[in-house]
């Protein structure tokens, strides 16, 4: 296919994390009611929680007046043993409880994340069924993997991670400080002065490692589709030597990556160190303070024990924001990049009134037809091409003369500037984009077979295809002597890249899959152009029978193959300069006739032999 650069500007990373993130938890709006399930049981659980520095302290205080008395020798003096198990019983009771909430917390913000995860996959899956073509053309097939698959995947585990911790923060947070306040407020004081150093902290630290994150996300993208391109073609790769040159590539992208990475998780990383730091601090002001307040008689001593207790637990939620955090940035960094998917300009809705061809005749004009990739630059100008029912029509041309964009604009994978495209005096842009590709079958220079048996790949595209039909458009394509000679038949599994089998036997193949669609109009795009002169014969004999009576679009780079075209048009910048049956255009001496001319001599003898055995 011609090799045309479509250049476009790529989509702007967004930088609004207050909107990005607003944006997802607005896929948890469905989800209300297990949410509120979710709040009602960390509430639950933390509250036993929070609970069980205050009974343990009623245990300290229990031994320790018992000690003191017995040290004071008061009479019958000693540790009540009996209460100090009723305490130890309910501590226990508190524990299990709260251990109990915990797990149904768990179990219910897994059904959440997952069912979030699950609608974002799939509207992503279908945006990408939605996107025109362009789209995919002008980005790494490896970008838009990492997308769909990495990104996601990171904002699955972290959505299940964040809700759990920041809920359960929150209420401790608040739960421990009410506690703290019932047992006295001037040490309660002493802690809440730690909190705005905290903040500080925790928000100059994060929003640094945003960008770090967002660096990392998309030289992960990079790499992925570095990755992709090259064991993809890793044949052509060895064939040229070339693999010190992809190592290369791939280490320098791999340190950029690492770069980034090591950066975004070294700034997240401080918060946790530094928010130890300064509860440490608050926490010695705690000690030196309740001790005096003991000595004092001010509070017991089983009190003061809770309260060191609840000084780490009200220290917990918040050195837990640098976790909540790096998960966070690195969720949104994700997040960001799903969505600009999601944020695509999608194909031109078809018409509301939609028309269908149910008899088609096949008949295809372009009038006045203009296009272009970039605006200012036109690819197609002011183009008219009329093809009758059963007409084989080739498109010749050098390279970017528009062969391959004429057939784009046909099938409107791309959207005409100018002009109308009709078939059967039918505008394709009234016809539904399903309705108008039902028109078409396609053979491609580029074979695709997917992972399954030989007889699913046949049918691909044929509903309810009968056994006797799949046989019998094997048998019309030459296909059917080898696949019979396979172990398994039809029922022999294609592997990844269906490199159990030839290049040849893969068009063979694909021919059948066309045969077997019985299009009306069909477009072959150099189908022989990858295979050896004895294939190309099997193959050739294939398409004559797929184009028998049928209205056929011919892209051709091998001159010798379309000499019984009913009409060439030949292309070049986008316009057709000469148009007539191939003696008609050798007559000329023209821009065909120095093409042909120049090709024939180059590959005569294959010629020959390919025409004496087809012919």
């Amino acid at each position: 296919m011609d090799s045309v650069i479509k250049k476009r500007k790529s989509v702007r990373s967004a930088k609004d994390f207050k909107g990005t993130l607003k944006r997802l938890l607005h896929y948890l709006r469905p989800h209300k009611f297990r949410l509120l399930l979710v709040l009602l049981t960390a509430v639950l659980s933390t509250a036993f929680t929070i609970l069980s520095p205050k009974i343990m302290g009623l245990a300290t205080t229990e031994i320790f007046s018992g000690m003191v008395e017995r040290l004071y020798s008061v009479r019958n003096a000693g540790i009540d043993f009996g209460k100090l198990l009723q305490i130890l019983i309910v501590l226990g009771g508190l524990y299990i409880l709260s251990v109990l909430f915990s797990y149904i917390q768990q179990f219910l913000i897994v059904g959440i994340s997952q069912n979030v995860i699950f609608t974002l996959r799939k509207e992503v899956n279908e945006k990408l069924a939605r996107l025109p073509l362009s789209f995919f053309d002008s980005r790494k097939h490896g970008d838009i993997l990492s997308r769909a698959m990495n990104d996601i995947e990171n904002i699955s585990s972290s959505i299940q991670q964040t809700l759990t911790q920041l809920i359960t923060s929150l209420l401790t947070l608040v739960g421990v400080l009410v506690m703290m306040l019932t047992i006295s407020p001037l040490l309660t004081l002493i802690v809440l002065l730690t909190l705005p150093l905290s903040y500080l902290v925790t928000a100059k630290i994060a929003a640094r490692a945003q960008v770090f994150f967002r660096e990392q996300q998309k030289s992960l993208g990079k790499l992925n589709s570095h990755v992709e391109e090259m064991y993809s073609g890793h044949d052509i790769v060895k064939a040229f030597g070339l693999e010190k040159k992809s190592t290369t590539k791939f280490n320098d992208m791999n340190e950029k990556l690492y770069d980034s990475g090591w950066k975004a998780q070294f700034v997240s990383g401080l918060i946790m160190p530094l928010m130890s730091f300064i509860n440490n601090i608050g926490y010695v002001f705690v000690c030196v303070a309740g001790g005096i307040l003991v000595t004092r008689n001010t509070i017991q001593i089983g009190d003061i024990q809770a309260f060191i207790q609840y000084v780490r637990q009200f220290s917990q939620p918040i050195t837990r924001v640098s976790t909540i955090a790096n998960i966070v940035q690195s969720t949104v960094a994700s997040a960001e990049r799903v969505f600009e998917i999601l944020d695509e300009q999608e194909e031109l809705p078809d018409a509301s009134a939609s028309k269908v061809i149910s008899s088609p005749k096949s008949f295809v004009e372009f009038h006045n037809v203009s296009f272009s990739y970039q605006e200012g630059e036109p690819m197609i100008e002011d183009l008219n091409i009329s093809v009758k029912k059963g007409q084989k029509v080739a498109i010749v041309g050098p390279t970017g003369a528009g062969k391959t964009t004429l057939i784009n604009l046909l099938m409107r994978f791309y959207e005409i500037n100018s002009g109308r495209i009709t078939i059967d005096d039918v505008d394709i842009r009234d016809l539904k984009r399903s309705d108008l590709r039902s028109l078409f079958g396609i053979v491609l220079q580029d074979t695709w077979l997917f992972t399954g048996s030989i007889r699913d790949n046949i049918a691909y595209g044929s509903k309810a295809a009968t056994e006797e039909a799949i046989v019998r458009a094997s048998k019309a394509a030459n296909a059917d002597y080898f696949i019979r000679t396979l172990s398994d038949g039809y029922d022999t599994i294609l592997n990844e890249e269906a490199s159990n089998i030839s290049q040849g036997q893969k068009q063979l193949l694909t021919i059948a899959r066309a045969i077997l669609a019985d299009p009306a109009i069909l477009i072959l795009d150099e189908a022989t152009s990858n295979v050896d002169t004895r294939t190309e014969v099997h193959i050739q004999r294939a398409l004559k029978v797929l184009m028998e009576g049928k209205t056929s679009f011919i892209i051709a780079h091998r001159l010798s193959t379309i000499q019984n075209a009913d009409v060439i048009l030949v292309m070049d910048h986008g316009k057709v300069i000469e148009k007539g049956s191939h003696k008609e255009l050798l007559l000329k001496e023209g821009f065909y006739a120095n093409l042909y001319k120049n090709q024939f001599t180059r590959d005569m003898p294959q010629n020959n032999a390919l025409q004496q055995t087809v012919g």
